[in-house]
């Protein structure tokens, strides 16, 4: 089976886009709380969307499923944000299909996710912190998770990694798989840009997702920066080739195993070699030496 891909936006026009060639999920993320602080050295996308996107885009849809990020587990705050029950309670009504919770790091916070949602809606774990990691069997062990998708920013972050596909390189995203696998529940990692994007290219890593066993993953900003254009024609013609571009490259996926060991050997060639360039003291202000344990 092909990946199953996610693109985040709130824009109904992008999203009947999106769907129209063959992704399979839209994503409206909602998640701000934390997320700037967290991630301030980090050239991420902070988006803050909102219960009225999630209807809209919601209007639009008729094959691709609407997958909406939730807020880390919270309380309400007066005068800023509702209590994540209240959220969860939202978004279900708003229309989501599948609700993702992001960035926690125990078991209880994933059983409250659970809980909130009530299996009204298909969830899924976000699983991007060392903690979390750490006790993964604990947080399977929850009953109703459904799907599990690894989020590498946020683990970068928590690991001290100065970047975010060290993970793929150091054997930890294959620890992570090889656990998961154990479970029995489908699983996705990070996100991928347009092939031949990206300092470590997309097809290294897309060729590594049917290594690792993994079934879905979000296209990235690199992918389709909608900011960049005024012209929807614009943006049509990046879905329509990228994804074919995909497509076509996933079949190859399909040859016996040397294919993917020697794509593993060349993906982490490439990404040590971005991360020596960021430890040397030109490019790193002479903090060299992060990121070289796991946690």
């Amino acid at each position: 089976m092909p990946l199953k891909l996610m693109y985040i936006t709130n824009r109904p026009d992008v999203a009947l886009i999106a769907e129209k060639n063959g992704v399979e999920r839209i994503m409206v993320d909602m998640e701000y709380i934390g997320k700037a602080e967290r991630q301030k050295r980090m050239n991420t996308v902070q988006n803050h969307h909102t219960i009225e996107d999630i209807r809209n885009v919601r209007e639009v849809l008729t094959k691709s499923e609407l997958l909406v990020r939730v807020n880390p587990i919270h309380e309400a705050k007066s005068g800023e944000y509702t209590s994540s029950e209240e959220e969860i309670n939202a978004a279900v009504e708003a229309g989501a299909d599948i609700i993702m919770l992001p960035y926690f790091k125990t078991r209880e916070e994933v059983e409250r996710f659970i809980t909130a949602v009530g299996g009204r809606t298909h969830t899924m774990i976000l699983l991007e912190t060392i903690q979390a990691v750490r006790i993964l069997d604990k947080i399977m062990s929850v009953d109703g998770i459904d799907e599990v998708h690894i989020g590498l920013n946020d683990l970068s972050i928590t690991c001290g990694y100065p970047f975010m596909f060290q993970s793929f390189a150091n054997g930890l995203v294959d620890d992570i798989c090889h656990e998961l696998r154990k479970y029995g529940k489908p699983y996705g990692v990070g996100g991928i840009a347009s092939l031949g994007r990206g300092m470590v290219k997309a097809e290294l890593i897309i060729k590594d997702h049917y290594r690792l066993g993994s079934k879905a993953a979000i296209l990235s900003r690199s992918f389709c920066n909608i900011d960049q254009f005024n012209d929807l024609a614009a943006v049509e013609e990046i879905f329509l080739r990228g994804i074919n571009e995909i497509r076509l490259l996933e079949k190859e996926c399909k040859v016996h195993a040397d294919f993917f060991n020697k794509n593993k050997r060349a993906l982490d060639n490439a990404i040590n070699r971005v991360v020596s360039a960021m430890e040397t003291p030109q490019a790193t202000d002479g903090a060299s030496g992060r990121g070289k344990d796991r946690a």
